[in-house]
């Protein structure tokens, strides 16, 4: 009988031994879990306001989504510096090295599609991602990407125009002829302004040396300029604000950031708010969300932005612009 009571005893001891070393390693899976590194990669297409704005954006949301860099989250971030042959490289190894990669700007998402078809990739300032092959369809992507489009309410924005401008009849129209984007834009915004009754010109660029001398020549035979929400153009914005003064013809930008940085009013989207957005997505992927069934998302975030120092410098009186 005392035997039976010490095996007994033996076994219920070493019952509640397997017990607390289950219940340890149990803590301890759970803890090593909390404490996983999520690896998210940025790839910038170029540096200028709107695209950095959406950056900063993303950034915040994953810190206010609890990933925060450091302790749970490490973040990867690259400029392509607007060069092309930089993309495909840099893609490559961002797809190599992260759980998901966020894209900035169409060219930026171009690259990474081609770089990868498994890693998750979420976009942003991305203005047609249809006509960009990078989904198959707004509301069912079917692939490993997903985003947030930029496009802006052209038809708003030319309205707006005639209300600040009443007696423009000529408008010009600059753009990146290799940014498809751009394309898109212009051609939307030609057809438009050709119908509520402006003459249009157009001039395309290549490349950032060629803004200068295209918007000058611009603007001594237009009455204003509209530019689309295009990455070369809005990286010049600064000098195509200069010439706007010096020439006394207004710019109508594409989003606010380009505004700010010397046009005269949008109706337009807030790139910062914009990286917010498309940070949400990436939490929802990154919890499980499958990119193939998130639909794109448009602006949330879209008004009326008036540059009321441009305004004051060009002699124009915005008081009456109302946001509708």
């Amino acid at each position: 009988m005392k035997k039976l009571t010490k095996l007994l005893v033996v076994s219920l001891a070493s019952l509640t031994l397997v017990a607390c070393r289950s219940n340890t390693d149990s803590s301890s899976n759970s803890i090593s879990e909390s404490k996983k590194t999520v690896k998210v990669g940025i790839l910038q297409y170029m540096e200028h306001v709107s695209l950095s704005a959406a950056r900063k954006g993303f950034e915040e949301e994953l810190k206010a989504e609890g990933y925060k860099e450091g302790k749970n989250l490490k973040l990867d971030y690259q400029n392509a510096q607007g060069d092309q042959s930089n993309l495909q490289t840099i893609s490559e190894q961002l797809a190599k090295d992260n759980d998901l990669i966020l894209a900035i700007a169409t060219p930026a998402a171009q690259a990474l599609a081609t770089a990868t078809s498994e890693k998750p990739i979420v976009f942003t300032a991305v203005t047609d991602p249809l006509s960009a092959d990078l989904v198959n369809s707004i509301k069912k992507p079917g692939g490993n990407l997903t985003g947030t489009s930029d496009q802006a309410p052209i038809g708003k924005q030319v309205k707006l125009l005639g209300e600040a401008l009443p007696k423009a009849k000529k408008v010009g129209i600059l753009y990146t002829t290799s940014e498809r984007n751009s394309e898109v834009q212009v051609k939307k915004a030609e057809s438009l302004l050709k119908k509520a009754g402006y003459e249009v010109v157009k001039k395309g660029i290549s490349s950032t040396n060629d803004v200068q001398d295209a918007a000058n020549s611009l603007m001594k035979e237009t009455d204003a300029v509209f530019v689309p929400t295009d990455n070369t153009v809005a990286s010049t914005m600064t000098m195509i604000g200069q010439l706007s003064v010096q020439n006394k013809v207004p710019v109508i930008g594409g989003s606010t950031d380009m505004v700010d940085a010397g046009g005269l009013l949008t109706y337009g989207t807030n790139y910062k708010e914009l990286g917010k957005q498309v940070g949400k997505m990436a939490v929802k992927i990154l919890k499980g969300a499958d990119p193939a069934k998130l639909s794109v998302e448009y602006p949330k975030t879209v008004s009326l932005h008036v540059n009321k120092e441009m305004a004051s410098k060009l002699g124009i009186d915005v008081s009456n612009l109302s946001d509708k």
